[in-house]
C-alpha cells in the first residue's frame, strides 16, 4: 500500500479514502456501506487519523456529524493526495490500471451535453471510473487548479488569460446560446432592458451565466433587484412560470423540456463551454477523454 509521510508519521491512503467517504456522506454508517467496511472499523480509522494529525476533523453531536473547519481544510489536501496517487498509477501502468477520471461540470452541461459523451466513453474504457461533480464555473475551475478535479466543463467570461495565469489550459467544446426566460406577464417585452420583474433566479455566485445576466440587466448597484439563489434549473423554471421572477439558461437546457411553451425568451448572447485542465496534466484516462472531444493536449 502506498503511504505518505506526514510529520514523521505515515498516513495511509486508505485512511484518506475513508476520511473522504465520511466527509461526503457525513455519516459513519453510510460511509461504511459505501466502502464495504464495518462502521466500527471506519470510526476507528477516523479516530486514528485525527490522533495522527493532532486535530479533530469532525464535529460530533448526538445524531449527526459535520466537518470541522480543520476537516474542511484537510479535505482539500486529502483529495489532492488521492488524485496524485491515481495519476501516478495511471502513468506508470500506461493506462492499464484504468484509473479514475474526476470531471467537473456546470449543471447545464451535465444535463444537456454530457450523458451521451460519458456513456460512449464508458463503452470504450470500461475500466476507468468516472466521477462527476457539478457546480458553478468558478468553483469547479478552482477545484481543477487545486487538483481535486482532473478537468472541468466551464464557461469563462474572458479570453482565457486568467486561466493561463492560474496554470490552466482550456479549449472550447460547445457554444451555448443563452436565453432570458420571462414570466407570463412580460410576453410583450422585446428587450432585456424593458423587463419589469426585479427578481432573478440563478445559481450561487461563481456562475458565469448569472454574472452575464446581472450585467445585461443592470442588477449591480440597483437596490430594487434581488437574486434568488437556487441549485437547479427545474426550480428556476418553476419560479418563472409562477410569475415570481426571470432566469437565464442555455437553449440546450430549455430544449430538454420542462418549461411551458407559452413562456417567452429573449436572446442574451452566446458563450463557449470550455474543457479546462491543468497545464501538463495528461493521464491516459484524460488523454483518451480529450481525444473523444477532439481536444488536443499539446501546450499552447
Amino acid at each position: 500500500m502506498v503511504s505518505f509521510c506526514f510529520d514523521k508519521r505515515y498516513m495511509e491512503t486508505e485512511s484518506l479514502r475513508i476520511f473522504c467517504a465520511v466527509a461526503a456522506e457525513l455519516s459513519i454508517t453510510q460511509a461504511a456501506a459505501r466502502l464495504g467496511r464495518a462502521p466500527s472499523n471506519v470510526t476507528t480509522r477516523i479516530q486514528q487519523l485525527e490522533a495522527d494529525l493532532g486535530a479533530g476533523l469532525f464535529v460530533r453531536t448526538a445524531k449527526r456529524i459535520a466537518l470541522s473547519p480543520t476537516g474542511e481544510q484537510f479535505l482539500v489536501y486529502a483529495e489532492r493526495l488521492l488524485a496524485l496517487e491515481d495519476e501516478a498509477r495511471q502513468v506508470v501502468s500506461n493506462g492499464a490500471s484504468g484509473g479514475v477520471l474526476r470531471i467537473g461540470s456546470m449543471e447545464s452541461t451535465a444535463a444537456s451535453r454530457l450523458p451521451g459523451v460519458l456513456a460512449a466513453f464508458h463503452v470504450d474504457h470500461p475500466a476507468t471510473r468516472l466521477v462527476l461533480r457539478t457546480g458553478p464555473s468558478r468553483q469547479i475551475v478552482e477545484q481543477v487548479r487545486t487538483g481535486a478535479l482532473d478537468c472541468a466543463f466551464a464557461a469563462w467570461p474572458d479570453d482565457g488569460a486568467e486561466l493561463i495565469e492560474m496554470g490552466l489550459q482550456s479549449m472550447p467544446v460547445w457554444v451555448e446560446e443563452l436565453l432570458l426566460l420571462l414570466p407570463p406577464g412580460e410576453s410583450e417585452v422585446e428587450d432585456a432592458r424593458q423587463v419589469r420583474a426585479r427578481s432573478l433566479a440563478a445559481f450561487p455566485p461563481g456562475c458565469t451565466y448569472r454574472s452575464l445576466a446581472e450585467d445585461r440587466l443592470g442588477i449591480a448597484g440597483d437596490p430594487a433587484w434581488r437574486v434568488q439563489e437556487m441549485n437547479s434549473y427545474h426550480a428556476m423554471i418553476a419560479c418563472v412560470a409562477a410569475g415570481a421572477c426571470l432566469t437565464v439558461l442555455p437553449a440546450s437546457v430549455l430544449a430538454l423540456g420542462g418549461a411551458p411553451a407559452s413562456l417567452k425568451t429573449l436572446p442574451l448572447g452566446r458563450l463557449d463551454t470550455c474543457l479546462v485542465w491543468r497545464d501538463g496534466f495528461a493521464t491516459p484516462a484524460f488523454r483518451a477523454f480529450a481525444e473523444r472531444l477532439g481536444v488536443g493536449l499539446e501546450p499552447r
